[in-house]
């Protein structure tokens, strides 16, 4: 009986002996798994904390990229507005400009046709006038025609007849001479002949010694006296009269 309670005792403590390192065993390998469990475990969360600002970061890129479009528009949209600003001041210019042109035509415009209207005042004055000068002389004429005519009436004693001639031979013809055929003379026309001043008249050259002032301010023809002598008379006035010679 001892020798069985030995042999059971030895084997309890054979089987305990046997059990505790297995048991150390095992929890040497619970505790060694618990790092690895610890690090696999702080792994994940190392890389969700990894990842977050990753996230962090893909979420703010959008945030700045919004931020940043303002900007980009703001940017985009100054040279459109600069240019829309120059477009609109040359506008301004070309319209100001083009006013400015249409003032200086429209002055002009208005100049010229004031300056036509004074012309065509002066040329309608003028011809007013040539017309109311010649309308005097023309009735000035007929009056000194009439006169002549007159004083050559009273005065047909005086001068000679259709035909008459002169002491030299010259024929006195009414076609060619006498108040019918006046003219008027000028003071260095006619010819310089043989030292004096002679003027055709009649198909003839008559010359004077000298020659009166009034000579060469009215009208004059030239008759045969009864007396055989020529004379030059002026039409408007038959009293004025001197001796002329016929060439």
């Amino acid at each position: 009986m001892k020798a069985l309670g030995v042999i059971s005792t030895t084997a309890m403590f054979l089987l305990l002996g046997a059990t505790v390192p297995a048991f150390a065993q095992e929890e040497h390998h619970q505790d060694s798994a618990k790092p690895a469990q610890h690090e696999a475990q702080a792994k994940p969360a190392a890389k969700q904390q990894q990842a977050q600002p990753r996230r962090q970061e893909q979420q703010a890129r959008p945030a700045k990229q919004e931020q940043a479009r303002p900007q980009n528009h703001q940017q985009q949209a100054k040279p459109h507005q600069e240019q829309q600003a120059r477009n609109e001041e040359q506008s301004q210019q070309k319209h100001s400009q083009q006013q400015a042109r249409n003032q200086e035509q429209n002055l002009q415009k208005h100049s010229q046709q004031q300056a036509k209207s004074q012309q065509q005042q002066h040329e309608n004055q003028h011809q007013q006038q040539v017309k109311t000068q010649q309308n005097e002389e023309k009735s000035q004429e007929h009056h000194q025609e009439q006169q002549a005519n007159g004083h050559a009436q009273q005065s047909q004693g005086q001068y000679a007849r259709n035909g008459q001639k002169d002491r030299y031979g010259h024929e006195y013809s009414e076609s060619r001479f006498g108040p019918n055929h006046y003219a008027r003379f000028e003071e260095h026309g006619g010819r310089y002949y043989h030292g004096r001043r002679e003027y055709s008249y009649g198909g003839y050259w008559f010359y004077a010694g000298a020659y009166p002032a009034w000579f060469y301010q009215q009208n004059v023809y030239f008759i045969l006296g009864a007396d055989g002598l020529w004379y030059a008379v002026a039409y408007g006035n038959p009293s004025l009269t001197f001796q002329v010679n016929i060439g």
